[in-house]
């Protein structure tokens, strides 16, 4: 079940993310540790115009952004994480004229880094790609407040 104050929080980060904003991308659950993240099919983000099929940098951009963002989702204070490494494994094409949905959750968190894993699908369930990541954590500190209580929600 989709915890809204979460939810809330990574779509606030994400309409910060021009990258985010162009490709469409929204919360489709969000909950302690993990998240999923949507992509609407759009002619933006077709890679080959004969076929339809997604470019695969629009998949690699949406399983690093859920994978950066399920952080809003797992730390008790908002901070930036900033990407170290990001290893994609594609299985298949994503099927033309469909969403995509990444699904990440955080699998180890130390004090200096975050370890994510991630898949990215499709209705039908079956995984397109996988990626396994590893994220700097910063600090709140070194997190503008503003910045901070944007997200958070903070004196709305």
């Amino acid at each position: 079940m989709t915890d809204r104050v979460l939810a809330e929080r990574v779509e606030r980060f994400l309409g910060t993310l021009n990258q985010a904003q162009e490709l469409g991308l929204t919360v489709a659950d969000a909950s302690s540790g993990k998240l999923t993240l949507n992509l609407p099919y759009s002619d933006k983000i077709i890679g080959n115009p004969e076929t339809g099929v997604i470019h695969g940098g629009a998949i690699t951009t949406l399983m690093d952004t859920a994978s950066g963002s399920v952080m809003i989702c797992a730390l008790d204070d908002f901070e930036l994480c900033p990407t170290l490494d990001l290893r994609v494994d594609y299985m298949r094409p994503a099927e033309p004229g469909k969403p995509v949905f990444a699904r990440a959750e955080v699998r180890k968190m130390t004090r200096n880094i975050a370890f994510t894993r991630c898949e990215a699908y499709q209705e039908d369930g079956e995984v397109i790609a996988t990626c396994v990541g590893t994220f700097m954590r910063i600090g709140k500190e070194a997190t503008p407040k503003s910045y901070r209580d944007m997200i958070t929600g903070a004196g709305q």
